[in-house]
């Protein structure tokens, strides 16, 4: 069946809309990003991010904006009415966003195959697993949509990626002995794309750097390196640039406590039976 691209989330673009309006408004009072940030005690790169779409506007801010670009009440009304997340939480939606237009990725997977470079199979075998279940519909847009992020691996510039993806995650069956040969096939055929490099953590490891959980390393197209982790209470950006520096520090140190590029390429043949 082939994979339906997804709608374009809603919500997200009431975001870029209500960050146009505070722009507007913070023009309209003769500020700059950094001076309004000084005024309302946040980091520029807060302004930044909730005028360009990037980050959803608080209502605490929301509040102390209207106060202070004296817009009556319309930030916060704004923010009030932002329409309720059909398909994906909000932050997985803005992480879709700017995987989209990222020029690197940088990504550390401990537990099952990165979503970029999963089967369709196996993101079914995936998402069919989970706790609630999802209804059948549901189901399906979701492995498109996962499917769908995939064309960013053939773009005619396909952003530069990293893949670092521990041992256990490629020696769990999920969905059944074919499912699982064929993800095996999937990954050592994406390993040898020249956009990216494919890393396997060994299980042997005494230690490594990401015992802590996975997490993704993103490089904007204006060169903003951000970072967004998961974990079973939720997902999070990370865009404090002391946090993001402390997750690409751990990412480099998983590159070299993995095994190399063509060593993970001979461990993904042996899973395959291949001599």
């Amino acid at each position: 069946m082939s994979a339906k691209k997804p709608p374009r989330p809603k919500n997200l673009t009431s975001m870029k809309m209500l960050g146009k309006q505070l722009g507007a408004a913070r023009r309209a009072m003769g500020f700059t990003q950094a001076a309004l940030a000084q005024l309302v005690q946040v980091d520029e790169e807060t302004i930044a991010s909730i005028e360009q779409g990037r980050r959803a506007l608080k209502p605490d801010l929301a509040a102390l904006l209207d106060e202070v670009l004296q817009t009556k009440g319309m930030l916060a009304a704004g923010v009030a009415n932002l329409p309720e997340i059909d398909q994906f939480p909000m932050w997985a939606e803005l992480y879709m966003e700017h995987e989209r237009e990222a020029i690197a990725l940088s990504w550390y997977d401990n537990a099952i195959v990165p979503g970029l470079l999963q089967t369709e199979a196996y993101a079914r075998a995936l998402l069919a697993s989970r706790i609630p279940a999802y209804d059948s519909d549901e189901l399906e847009t979701k492995v498109a949509a996962r499917i769908s992020r995939r064309e960013i691996l053939h773009r005619k510039v396909p952003p530069t990626l990293s893949f670092v993806v521990w041992e256990p995650a490629l020696l769990m069956p999920t969905g059944g002995p074919e499912v699982h040969l064929e993800q095996l096939s999937f990954l050592r055929e994406c390993s040898e794309l020249p956009c990216a490099s494919l890393q396997v953590l060994p299980l042997n490891r005494p230690y490594h750097a990401g015992d802590a959980g996975p997490f993704i390393l993103v490089e904007t197209p204006d060169h903003q390196h951000l970072a967004y982790t998961e974990s079973q209470r939720g997902s999070q950006w990370v865009s404090d640039p002391n946090e993001v520096s402390i997750l690409a520090r751990k990412y480099a140190m998983l590159r070299t406590q993995a095994l190399t590029i063509e060593d993970s390429r001979r461990l993904l043949d042996r899973l395959l039976g291949e001599p």
